[in-house]
């Protein structure tokens, strides 16, 4: 769904259907430490740019809405982990490199006959 940055996420949602004003993101309300979210929080939100960049379906995000110094301002923070081990991904715009994938390994193995054909 569009947010009200104009970014496509699908943690957002919102419903005006009959007089009904629901606006809310489901990734912010999941995390019992996180400030109310606010609609103006989606334009500082990395996380649709995130979605968009990586679309591993292993990787769980988490959404932190904490207030600024002397209650001024909104600092938003992102933190990703792995489903498979729990391990934490650094950046979640990358995810995790996987070292046993075979499909790097055939990539690898291509660019290596490349440069030795180069030769």
């Amino acid at each position: 769904m569009i947010n009200p940055a104009g970014k496509d996420c699908k943690h957002y949602y919102q419903d005006f259907h009959r007089g009904r004003n629901i606006q809310e993101c489901r990734l912010a309300k999941q995390n019992p430490n996180s400030e109310h979210w606010q609609p103006n929080d989606c334009s500082k939100c990395p996380i649709a740019d995130i979605l968009l960049a990586n679309a591993d379906p292993d990787m769980e995000l988490a959404l932190t809405i904490k207030k600024g110094f002397l209650g001024f301002g909104r600092k938003i923070k992102v933190t990703a982990r792995s489903l498979k081990d729990g391990t934490p991904i650094e950046d979640p715009f990358v995810g995790r490199i996987d070292k046993n994938n075979p499909g790097l390994d055939i990539f690898r193995q291509a660019l290596e006959d490349i440069a030795d054909d180069d030769e």
